[in-house]
This record gives structure tokens, C-alpha cells and sequence, in this order.
């Protein structure tokens, strides 16, 4: 099996392709810069080599870099009559941390942070924690020892009553390709019609007033 993958969800622009279990990718941090790049990245790795399916990073995280990532699937798949499967965003962040048990935590702005606390088990990973967006002095702490913050939620909060935190990890091209794998192997992937980011939220400002009263 060979397949794309595409994680435009932070400043990090990230593409791989999975070839039958071989990993080839491209990273670039870019800021607000994917519409520019991504494109350009993903042919350079792709060139000639045909793929069977497009995976990914389905958020939560930047709106923008959310739908560049869908509609680079989406115009990829539809091109070539490919399915298509989104990856939650803080399962690839807990996925490129290698620990066991993460708190993926990724700055929503707006005084807020995507958070969830996930526990791998059995090579999946499993939601102690469920997703959501919550204010970081609100957000509920997992049960039981032996937890890692991870995402740059941390970088701008602090370490929320985390005993370690790794800010730096963000979610990867190349953890969307290993999570998307197995569940495009057992015929998870949708039609590309079907593809969609998960926002978490509708809101991506203050208004004024809110900003006065901030």
C-alpha cells in the first residue's frame, strides 16, 4: 500500500508518503505559509509514484491549516478516485511523543487549548480523557501516574500541574502515515466527498467588545 500523508495543523507544514511500510516525509516550519508550500512539498516527495490512498490530520487545530490539509486530500483523492481518512491531531501529537501515556495539549488561541489525555494500549490509542476545547486552568487532569504533556499548549500555559511536559512535540506527517496504516488496511477510508476537519469550535476571534473586557 502506498499513501499520502499531510499534517498542516500548527505552524509545521508536514508531508509523507507511506511506502509499503517505508516512510519518506518533509517538514518546514512556516508560520501561516501552507497554502504557499505545501503543495510544491508534497510533489517533490510524491514525483512519479502512484498512491492508493490520502490520509490526513483532521484537527482539532489552526482553522486555516485544517482545511488546506482537507482540501489537499480531498483534491488529491478526487483526481484519482482515492479514499480518504482524517486523523485526529492530538492522536498523531501523542503518537510522535513515544510515550505510553500523553496529554496532548495544542493552543486553540482565544484563551483556550485542544485537549486530551490518551493512553496507548494493545498499538492503539485510547481516549482517557475525550477531546475537547477547554480553558487551561479548566482542564481535567487523567487519573493514575506516569503522564506526559505534549504540544505547544504547554509553551503557552505553562505546564498546567503536569510533573513533564514536552512542548516542542507537534503532530507529524510521519505519525499520521503510521496511525493511518492499519485503518486504511482494514478499509477505513471514506470517499473523498466525505473528508472533513474537525474544529472543536465555530469561533476563531474575540469580537472588540470581548476584547475591551479581556
Amino acid at each position: 500500500m502506498r499513501f499520502a500523508a499531510i499534517e498542516t495543523s500548527t505552524e509545521w507544514c508536514s508531508l509523507a508518503i507511506w511506502r509499503d511500510g517505508e516512510i519518506a516525509a518533509l517538514e518546514r516550519r512556516v508560520g501561516n505559509r501552507h497554502s504557499e508550500v505545501a503543495l510544491p512539498m508534497l510533489q517533490s516527495l510524491m514525483k512519479s509514484t502512484p498512491i492508493d490512498a490520502v490520509a490526513f490530520g483532521a484537527g482539532p487545530g489552526a482553522f486555516t491549516g485544517l482545511r488546506i490539509a482537507c482540501a489537499l486530500a480531498q483534491g488529491l483523492a478526487f483526481a484519482r478516485g482515492l479514499p480518504v481518512i482524517g486523523i485526529s491531531t492530538l492522536e498523531a501529537l501523542a503518537q510522535e511523543s513515544g510515550a505510553a501515556r500523553v496529554v496532548a495539549c495544542l493552543d486553540a488561541r482565544m484563551r483556550e487549548v485542544y485537549y486530551a489525555a490518551l493512553e496507548k494500549r494493545a498499538e492503539r490509542w485510547h481516549e482517557v480523557i475525550a477531546a475537547q476545547c477547554v480553558a487551561p486552568q479548566s482542564a481535567p487532569r487523567p487519573p493514575g501516574e506516569g503522564w506526559v504533556g505534549c504540544g505547544n499548549g504547554f509553551s503557552v500555559y505553562g505546564n498546567m500541574g503536569m510533573n513533564r511536559v514536552l512542548p516542542e512535540i507537534h503532530p507529524t506527517a510521519v505519525a499520521i502515515a503510521q496511525l493511518a496504516a492499519p485503518r486504511l488496511a482494514a478499509g477505513e477510508g471514506v470517499d473523498a466527498a466525505l473528508a472533513a476537519p474537525v474544529y472543536m469550535r465555530d469561533k476563531v476571534a474575540f469580537t472588540r467588545e470581548e476584547l475591551g473586557k479581556a
